[in-house]
């Protein structure tokens, strides 16, 4: 039998390492090994371990797209803690993931301080967002974990999946923001931000949002309203 450490194993950008029967233990081991501060991702199900490098291209879509949740959660005055890519993982489903980002917010109060997570405790996020650009998210990790709402953007589309009756269903509607189009406005930004740059696609993202009606309508119509001054 062959060892190699870790440190020995190089994953180029865009590609994927995928190991199979890793158990709980061995999971564990290879979380602590790589620490926190690091350009992979991990996603674990059912003993078999996959090692992501994302590309640059995949990290642009994932910080805009979390800038415009953020923007959204702001123009609606909904309260959030972001947990970005956070390793969530359940020893009893054998599941663990590292989404691109997430967001508490029906449960954002739970979440204030934690600097460390158990999710036989904790709830999952309410919000977790994948770029798939290499490798498909793995719908039964989530499913396991138990994430109520999943966007996923691919080759310029959102796909919106929601946990509903023990399974995900693909919906036009966010059920986190309801009352408005989100699918549409995020990927007419996303594409404004490849020739405009980001910084004017978020600028015209919040100009949209308030466009759609009044801030005070949003808010009042917002199923998870905080406030509304």
């Amino acid at each position: 039998m062959v060892t190699l450490e870790l440190r020995q194993i190089s994953v180029p950008p865009g590609q994927r390492l995928v190991l199979n029967y890793v158990n709980w233990e061995e999971f564990e081991a290879i979380l602590q090994e790589l620490g926190d501060r690091r350009p992979t991702r991990l996603a674990y199900y059912q003993q078999t371990l996959e090692i992501r490098m994302p590309l640059p291209e995949h990290e642009a879509s994932k910080e805009l797209i979390g800038d415009m949740v953020k923007i959204l959660l702001e123009e609606l005055e909904m309260d959030r803690e972001c947990f970005g890519s956070t390793t969530f993982k359940r020893e009893d489903m054998a599941a663990g993931i590292e989404p691109d980002n997430c967001f508490y917010i029906q449960n954002h109060q739970l979440m204030i301080g934690k600097t460390r997570l158990d999710l036989s405790i904790d709830p999952p996020p309410d919000l977790a967002i994948e770029v798939d650009l290499t490798s498909k998210t793995q719908l039964d990790i989530y499913a396991a974990l138990g994430v109520p709402e999943l966007w996923r953007y691919e080759k310029g589309r959102l796909k919106i999946s929601l946990w509903q009756n023990g399974k995900y269903i693909d919906s036009a509607i966010s059920a986190t923001f309801p009352q408005l189009p989100v699918i549409a406005g995020i990927c007419q930004f996303l594409d404004l931000s490849k020739t405009a740059g980001m910084s004017p696609a978020l600028r015209g993202f919040r100009k949209w949002i308030r466009e759609q009606g009044t801030v005070k309508s949003l808010r009042s119509n917002s199923k998870f309203k905080i406030k509304d001054n």
